[in-house]
């Protein structure tokens, strides 16, 4: 009983140790603003299955929905651009740093 505590304790300082590395050190507003832009994208991307939904419904024509749909993509794409934009996250690379493509 004697020795649980100090497992804990040093369980947990080694957790923080590790875990550190995967927050990236980037600030909060960051995370705020990747968690907006990451919703903004969802539902983005919600709405553009909606609407081709509706045009496989006969809610909308052909043209109608090509024109939205292009309009909606294109939106989508500026989000995504925005998230770039921002630094990556941990998971986006693995390893925290910043994909090159080579």
């Amino acid at each position: 009983m004697e020795v649980v505590l100090p497992v804990i304790v040093l369980a947990a300082l080694v957790a923080l140790v590790v875990l550190r590395p995967l927050r990236g050190g980037a600030d909060p507003e960051t995370f705020d603003r990747r968690a907006d832009l990451e919703a903004a994208k969802e539902a983005k991307y919600r709405e553009i299955r909606d609407a081709e939904l509706d045009y496989r419904m006969g809610k909308l024509s052909e043209p109608d929905w090509r024109s939205l749909d292009a309009e909606l993509r294109a939106q989508a794409i500026e989000i995504l651009k925005q998230l770039d934009d921002l630094n990556p996250s941990p998971r986006a690379t693995g390893n925290g740093q910043r994909a090159t493509g080579n």
